[in-house]
């Protein structure tokens, strides 16, 4: 697992918390020590903060998940609707504000694992291709294409995606989402479906996630 974070108090806490859980660590604090250590330590995960010298966390996300897709948690000192969809939108897969617990650290951590071995389950067993107007979604290879094109999305939000397309056109509450996708059962006062379901809306079309609002989502069938 890498750690990067520029304030090194923070860094030692986060790995000496992570090496406690059983994890191996390396650590970074910047930039471009980030993407050299994930080039040569290949980590199952990486602990990423948005703001280091060199170049920030944004780019890191980019150039690291360019080389090998990779579940990303981003730490970020704002928790502005526009600061996290550019992270998600990079190809990170969650976000802390902080400050945060530890505790939560690990709890994220240990979801953002438990469904990259899901994945990989599900990819080495054969699993029906699934179509929502003309959304079509491939549940063993992860892949999905809207109006003929592939879209790109990061683990959490092809999860998120699958969730919705179980059933089509009904109305899925948060504490569901939360549940089934984050593995929080009970979740509430976060912003994590909102701000994942506007960057999946961004990547298949906005019309196609449907709000019912103080309720949840549903994923409707649209045709290009």
């Amino acid at each position: 697992m890498l750690v990067v974070e520029d304030e090194p108090v923070i860094n030692q806490a986060v790995a000496d918390r992570l090496v406690a859980e059983g994890y191996t660590v390396v650590r970074a604090y910047d930039g471009p020590g980030a993407v050299a250590a994930f080039e040569e330590h290949a980590p199952d995960l990486v602990v990423l903060d948005v703001m280091l010298p060199g170049f920030d966390g944004h780019e890191v996300c980019r150039r690291i998940q360019a080389q090998r897709p990779v579940p990303v948690l981003m730490l970020t000192a704002r928790d502005a609707e526009e600061d996290v969809l550019v992270g998600l939108g990079v190809g990170a897969d969650d976000y802390l504000t902080k400050p945060f617990r530890m505790r939560e650290l690990v709890a994220r951590i240990g979801v953002l694992l438990r469904r990259v071995e899901r994945a990989e389950a599900l990819a080495s067993t054969p699993a029906a291709t699934t179509e929502v107007g003309d959304l079509r979604i491939d549940g063993a290879a992860r892949r999905v294409w809207a109006g003929g094109e592939e879209q790109h999305l990061t683990p959490t939000e092809f999860d998120l995606l699958a969730c919705l397309a179980a059933a089509p056109g009904a109305v899925l509450t948060q504490e569901r989402l939360y549940a089934e996708v984050w593995g929080w059962p009970g979740a509430s006062g976060t912003r994590t479906v909102d701000s994942h379901v506007k960057a999946l809306r961004a990547k298949i079309g906005a019309d196609r996630v449907r709000t019912v609002h103080g309720v949840g989502y549903a994923l409707e069938a649209v045709s290009s």
